[in-house]
């Protein structure tokens, strides 16, 4: 009888829309590790940022341009090592280019098979003013900075919708509904 794949959860949203609450959650259900961007790479990232002048802007070109493969490299990377020792894994991140671009999730799908997982998208859905209310009420810097630029006009909140495969979450909702609309969806696709 053939082992069943470990799943590899890969969880996207908009900022602030409560990814690592409902990323924790289904990694505890799941009885998966819980691989969040931010805790991963972000204390090494605000070094980066401060030493090139523009402390909390995450969405910076120049910053973006330097640090975003590096930090995708080490979600990607502990996942598969994860994968590898038959350890389910949910990925917490924007995963803005792989949910809109399907040859980038191709690839992380791709990445995460290659090491023996199951990949699926989730994708948290929010309005704007959802994603603006926690933003503000999380209140960290890099929020400050993006819902400064949204209110001068030069940002808006990425919130493209996945061209990929995905179960949709509606982030209005309690955690426990969250989670159980992801496993409900995993469990009609009888994994």
């Amino acid at each position: 009888m053939k082992e069943k794949q470990p799943l590899a959860l890969v969880v996207t949203g908009p900022p602030g829309v409560g990814k690592t609450t409902m990323g924790r959650a289904l990694a505890r259900a799941l009885q998966a590790a819980l691989l969040d961007l931010d805790v991963m790479t972000n204390p090494l990232v605000d070094v980066i940022a401060e030493q090139v002048g523009v402390p909390g802007d995450y969405a910076d070109p120049d910053l973006a341009r330097v640090v975003r493969g590096p930090r995708y490299a080490c979600l990607v990377d502990t996942a598969v090592d994860c994968l590898e020792a038959r350890v389910p894994v949910v990925l917490v991140a924007p995963f803005t280019k792989e949910r809109t671009d399907e040859a980038a999730w191709a690839k992380l799908a791709g990445a995460l098979g290659n090491a023996g997982g199951q990949a699926h998208m989730v994708w948290l859905r929010a309005d704007g003013d959802l994603v603006r209310a926690r933003m503000t009420e999380r209140g960290a810097l890099r929020d400050r900075v993006m819902l400064d630029s949204i209110a001068h006009g030069q940002s808006d909140i990425a919130t493209a919708m996945p061209v990929v495969p995905h179960v949709e979450v509606d982030a209005a909702t309690g955690v426990a509904e969250q989670v159980a609309a992801v496993l409900a969806a995993l469990e009609q696709e009888q994994l």
